[in-house]
């Protein structure tokens, strides 16, 4: 089965965001007055051929640990879901949506 997995890969709450703080202030000087905190992060799309759900989830998970995050400084999210298609025979489909927060360094759910 084909899976299609989105992983958001954030930095931690305690990590120094230059970024974030960037787009907060370039927000302000636009008249966005109301923004009082701005995280940036990276959204990934992943699709991967897997046996189950499971199997997917496991790759996904392996793979954004040894590569897609730092776990020192990153946490990260993966919402898995089967890549079916669609009635007009695009690949994007719907099918189960799984979600899941893990932290990179801890390794487990929350």
């Amino acid at each position: 089965m084909i899976y299609r997995a989105e992983v958001f890969v954030t930095l931690k709450p305690v990590v120094n965001d230059p970024a974030g703080l960037t787009i907060k202030g370039g927000l302000h000087a636009l008249g966005f007055d109301s923004v009082t905190d701005v995280r940036a992060g990276k959204y990934l799309v992943v699709t991967l051929e897997a046996d189950d759900g499971d199997q997917a989830r496991s790759r996904v998970e392996e793979m954004t640990r040894q590569l897609l995050a730092n776990a020192v400084i990153e946490d990260f999210r993966i919402e898995l879901q089967r890549d079916s298609p669609s009635p007009s025979g695009g690949g994007q489909g719907g099918g189960l949506r799984t979600p899941s927060r893990v932290s990179a360094a801890a390794g487990a759910d929350s």
